[in-house]
């Protein structure tokens, strides 16, 4: 769903503009004469680029989700995708139930590439906590929810959608580096030094979040789907959306009455600075939340889930943090 009336979170942004080589509008054919590089699969764009910036010339990226068109929760892998599957080296997945079509084509095409799993790294991720020794019964225990976990049903009370948390795509590109080079070990300092870079430029994302939650901090906002929390909160802002709002919505179900007439009695109250949407989904009832923002003089603006067409993951991020930090001055 998209609206004339709400605001581009994608605009001229500071940082590295690469060629997007591995991600271009045909996801699902490899580029010609690849066979000296690894060929890495992402189930998204968002992925693909990552793993172009940390690869370079030595990969060849592939990825299956590229447009905003394509819902990755809905998706269904073509024959074309499980081919490319099967000849890939490195999978990078994001997990959490989210592009659950990557484990089904895992596992019809036999593939024995190596998956990183985006939500893994998350600080967030029920799978994380402190080391400490185990029995054996504990980690056959472990080791059978891990597989379990493995099929990506969605995990109650996760918000998986994780590359809007800057910090952790950190970490994904420290695993995408490791990997890198162990299949190809000549140019491991490349891949280190590129990782490097990348660091870098994560590091002005946070710089930048810092400065929105300086002048910002404990704003309320009003987000109709989870996909943006990870960046909205440390922006030091507090989503007040009802939880049965966010999650109808993402769940593409009907929002119950008296939780819309919660929501608009929110907007009304004068508090909520800000209103966040999902560019890629909607329905009858976000288009009222947008309605009653304008009318009250909320600005609204949109986030999307697959990387618009020109931009880094770095770009567009610093984009989406410019547009809330802008909206909030307005």
């Amino acid at each position: 769903m998209r609206d004339s009336r709400i605001l581009p979170s994608v605009g001229i942004a500071a940082g590295t503009v690469l060629v997007l080589a591995g991600c271009g509008s045909a996801a699902t054919e490899p580029a010609a004469d690849s066979d000296d590089t690894i060929a890495v699969v992402a189930s998204t764009n968002v992925y693909g680029q990552i793993a172009e910036q940390i690869g370079g010339d030595a990969v060849t990226v592939t990825s299956i989700i590229d447009s905003s068109a394509q819902d990755p929760h809905e998706y269904e892998g073509s024959a074309q995708d499980q081919l490319v599957v099967s000849e890939a080296d490195i999978i990078i997945e994001n997990g959490g139930g989210y592009d659950a079509f990557v484990d089904a084509m895992i596992e019809s095409s036999g593939s024995e590439a190596h998956v990183i799993t985006a939500v893994e790294y998350s600080h967030d991720y029920p799978g994380e906590e402190a080391e400490h020794d185990h029995s054996e019964e504990e980690e056959a225990e472990e080791e059978a929810a891990e597989e379990e976990e493995h099929e990506h049903e969605h995990i109650e009370g996760f918000n998986e959608h994780v590359w809007y948390d800057p910090h952790t795509m950190e970490h994904v590109a420290e695993a995408i580096a490791e990997e890198l080079s162990e299949h190809d070990p000549e140019q491991a300092e490349t891949y280190e030094a590129n990782l490097a870079a990348f660091v870098e430029e994560i590091a002005t994302i946070e710089d930048d979040l810092a400065a929105v939650a300086t002048d910002h901090e404990g704003d309320e906002i009003f987000v109709t789907e989870p996909v943006p929390l990870y960046l909205s909160s440390a922006a030091g802002l507090v989503n007040v959306a009802p939880e049965a709002f966010t999650e109808a919505v993402e769940e593409g179900q009907d929002v119950a009455p008296a939780t819309l007439l919660e929501s608009i009695t929110l907007l009304e109250s004068g508090d909520v600075s800000l209103v966040i949407v999902n560019a890629q989904t909607g329905g009858a009832e976000t288009t009222q939340i947008i309605d009653e923002a304008d009318a009250q003089g909320i600005p609204v603006i949109e986030f999307s889930e697959t990387l618009p067409e020109g931009e880094t993951y770095v770009s567009w991020m610093q984009a989406n943090v410019a547009a809330m930090a802008d909206a909030l001055t307005e």
